[in-house]
């Protein structure tokens, strides 16, 4: 694969994805041109020199419909010669914007290249784009189709995966990033976002909760239990006879915290960073874009992992830092016991249970997360995992320059 570079990347913090959260103000544009200015101050004439901006944005409504990208470079008065992508790959858009800026450099067709996600939301609800197959149950028979935290309980149901276990991954992904916020590491790529008077919207993600001992997730009941009743076990269990009946574990606690947020990387060839000024941070080796089992939705990204490793020639234990995306907390349990990573080099500073899920800005977020933990750790080679609903995955393995 040509060589493509990362120079920069940033991102905002994540806000309360509900009405009073600290971003709910914010147009979802402007948390991008946040980053775009951000990106400038920092880089110089090398972010209006891009050839290519690309935006994950998942629910293309209202704020978030009128092709975001193509706003979002309006209105950050980027050239109008830049190319503008809107990508919608459900909850790995923002990795998948990255990736279709890399392909541009590798291709040729773009030296230097943006891509990222936004998503907003506390002002665009959840599902609030009406996809028919959401309320059609007959439609989501024919697909297969349940809603994600269904899916979650299901995927504990195949891996065996406990009550307790849920437990243990979330007080972990909380404690992890308060401490990674104690300790000042994210001070360098979180940029604060600011409201109209000119006062701090938000500096810190707000999602991060203390919950002691974890005695407190224990009594928490489970949320999808109604749902599943609803019709959507009965799908489930047509693909999966084999598990049926399920018992639903997940409480909201295990469900990363809907979230406002974005994230924003700046890539190109090893020339034209040079030409710019700019040092590369982490090349990266290899990347996949992938789909799988639609029904219990949230393997792609492990599919996607393998598949990226395989093209850098690299295995699991050569990274030294692994961002997993915390889908729902039976997915980072899952890759716990079927792959046995070191732990000490798995979200290391906190994950989406305790930072929260702006759906097409978090696969930008983690790989800006990434590397800051390849810092932390002084590690050579870095992955980070994606996965969403209806079964897709995005995976990129990076090394540190």
């Amino acid at each position: 694969m040509s060589e493509v570079f990362i120079f920069d990347a940033v991102r905002t913090p994540r806000g309360k994805g509900r009405p009073g959260g600290g971003l709910n103000d914010i147009a979802p544009a402007e948390l991008a041109i946040t980053l775009v200015d951000a990106l400038k101050a920092r880089n110089g004439d090398a972010v209006v020199a891009a050839e290519t901006l690309a935006l994950g944005a998942v629910t293309q409504v209202g704020d978030q419909g009128g092709h975001l990208a193509l706003a979002t470079r309006v209105q950050a008065g980027l050239p109008d010669t830049m190319a503008a992508a809107t990508l919608n790959n459900f909850c790995v858009s923002g990795l998948s914007a990255i990736i279709e800026g890399a392909r541009r450099v590798i291709t040729g067709e773009a030296r230097l290249a943006l891509g990222g996600g936004v998503e907003s939301m506390s002002r665009i609800p959840f599902l609030e784009d009406k996809a028919p197959y959401y309320e059609d149950q007959a439609l989501a028979r024919r697909m297969g189709w349940t809603p994600v935290g269904v899916a979650a309980d299901w995927l504990a149901a195949r891996h065996g995966i406990s009550r307790q276990a849920l437990d243990d991954i979330t007080l972990l992904s909380h404690r992890r990033a308060a401490a990674a916020w104690a300790a000042g590491h994210y001070a360098d790529r979180v940029i604060p976002v600011m409201a109209g008077d000119g006062s701090v919207a938000l500096a810190h993600d707000e999602n991060i909760r203390d919950f002691g001992d974890g005695s407190k997730l224990a009594i928490m009941p489970p949320v999808f239990t109604q749902m599943g009743e609803a019709g959507f076990d009965a799908i489930a269990a047509e693909h999966h006879p084999d598990l049926a009946p399920v018992d639903h574990i997940h409480s909201i606690a295990h469900c990363p915290p809907i979230s406002d947020g974005a994230g924003l990387a700046l890539i190109g060839s090893r020339e034209a960073g040079e030409a710019h000024g700019l040092k590369p941070v982490a090349r990266i080796r290899s990347f996949a874009d992938v789909s799988g089992d639609p029904v219990l939705q949230l393997t792609a990204g492990m599919q996607a992992m393998d598949t990226a490793l395989a093209r850098a020639g690299l295995g699991l234990s050569d990274m030294g830092a692994i961002e997993f995306m915390e889908s729902f907390a039976a997915v980072p349990v899952m890759f716990a016991q079927s792959r046995q990573p070191d732990w000490d080099k798995v979200n290391v500073l906190g994950g989406h249970l305790g930072m929260g899920h702006p759906m097409g800005a978090s696969g930008a977020i983690l790989l800006t997360t990434l590397l800051d933990a390849m810092k932390v750790k002084d590690a050579e080679h870095g992955l980070v995992v994606t996965t969403g609903g209806v079964g897709v995955g995005a995976a990129m393995v990076l090394e540190r320059v």
